[in-house]
């Protein structure tokens, strides 16, 4: 059975900046039951608090962030961008612990952002691009989905299994 790495916040757990959640899922809540999920909130590994303020990448590309290039910022001007990448380091070890080729991330996070992402300028403008997270995920060949494409990644997985 495939394992797949999901954000924490879509299993219902309140980790978000703002101290909140998404889901549950029923289809998450099953995989929950069969052993599927490996649970990660990327920005809370890295040793951010909850709640938090809020973060965006300066141009929205957290491959820039990996790279050195941009940096994370809270809306309050702090540099957050060593525990970002801390996050995804924490998240690639899990990758190589449990053989995991598959993520469903939460859409439009300056971590787990596959499809894209706010633009640094905190006034909710969206940009094509992908978080840190996502970002190191894809590097290492993980396929990274959002909550918006879970019926898309169950298929994939039902084919697999």
């Amino acid at each position: 059975m495939q394992k797949v790495l999901v954000s924490r916040c879509l299993l219902g757990q309140r980790v978000r900046y703002d101290g909140g959640a998404h889901g549950p899922f029923v289809l998450l809540e099953r995989w929950q039951h069969e052993g599927r999920v490996v649970a990660l909130c990327p920005e809370v590994a890295g040793g951010l608090p909850t709640p938090r303020a809020p973060a965006e990448i300066r141009g929205g590309q957290g491959a820039h962030v990996l790279d050195g290039l941009l940096p994370v910022l809270t809306v309050e001007g702090e540099d957050v961008t060593t525990a970002f990448v801390a996050g995804a380091e924490q998240a690639l070890a899990l990758v190589a612990q449990h053989g995991i080729r598959f993520a469903l991330l939460k859409a439009r996070s300056p971590s787990c952002g596959n499809k894209e992402n706010y633009d640094g300028s905190f006034s909710g403008t969206r940009v094509a691009g992908e978080g840190v997270t996502a970002a190191a995920l894809r590097r290492v060949g993980v396929q990274v989905f959002n909550e918006d494409q879970l019926d898309e990644l169950d298929t994939v997985l039902a084919a697999l299994d």
